[in-house]
């Protein structure tokens, strides 16, 4: 249960990568209020917390429902992952990240109650949060869980994960300068290197898993 739970955390962790979210999130509300910046980051991480909740607990069953298997989608979540991790050791997450975030931003001047909603939702919460990546990883992980215990760590997990996204929004910006560019790039390079090595676990089970029952059919 232990290195199931660590597992989780490190992965979710890695994938959600709540620190590098926060000059993201410094640009997207530049020239906003205080009180304007608190209530887009509380309505990103709710929104991402459901999202993430509702893959959790039923996203199995829906892979099941689309006549997936689950080792069919350990090797689809581990690669796309991998290919998160060579991002982030490449340095072109934060660019794709920031253009994903100057769309939202695109035609858009003064900050209004409807801006709040929409910087919240898109790119916030969706994809910044809760990516591709951050869905995959989840519902792996949920499938992999060892029993409803598991299952109950994991969403504690990803609570207190998003939670440390709004910690991370409303400290942004002293944050942003403490890391420094160098600190950043430092630090998200090593967490890319970690992710990959995970990546390729879920590739390497999804193969075995898919190989036994060729073996056991045969």
């Amino acid at each position: 249960m232990l290195d199931y739970l660590l597992n989780a955390l490190i992965t979710l962790f890695v994938t959600i990568d709540p620190i590098g979210l926060a000059p993201i999130f410094v640009g997207l509300t530049r020239g906003m209020s205080r009180d304007q910046r608190r209530q887009i980051a509380i309505r990103a991480t709710v929104t991402a917390t459901i999202i993430l909740y509702a893959f959790a607990v039923v996203g199995e069953g829906l892979l099941t429902s689309l006549g997936i298997s689950l080792a069919a989608f350990r090797i689809a979540g581990g690669l796309m992952l991998f290919w998160i991790a060579f991002e982030m050791v490449f340095e072109r997450r934060d660019q794709r990240k920031m253009a994903n975030a100057q769309k939202a931003l695109d035609g858009e001047i003064v900050p209004d109650h409807a801006d709040i909603h929409h910087l919240a939702i898109f790119p916030l919460a969706i994809p910044l949060i809760a990516g591709p990546g951050a869905i995959s990883a989840t519902i792996l992980i949920a499938a992999s869980a060892p029993s409803t215990l598991g299952l109950v760590g994991l969403l504690v997990i990803v609570a207190a994960l998003i939670g440390s996204c709004l910690l991370v929004f409303l400290l942004a910006g002293p944050l942003d300068r403490l890391l420094g560019n160098t600190g950043r790039i430092v630090l998200t390079r090593l967490l890319g290197v970690l992710l990959s090595a995970l990546a390729v676990q879920f590739v390497a089970d999804g193969v075995t898993e898919i190989a036994r029952a060729a073996m056991h059919v045969g």
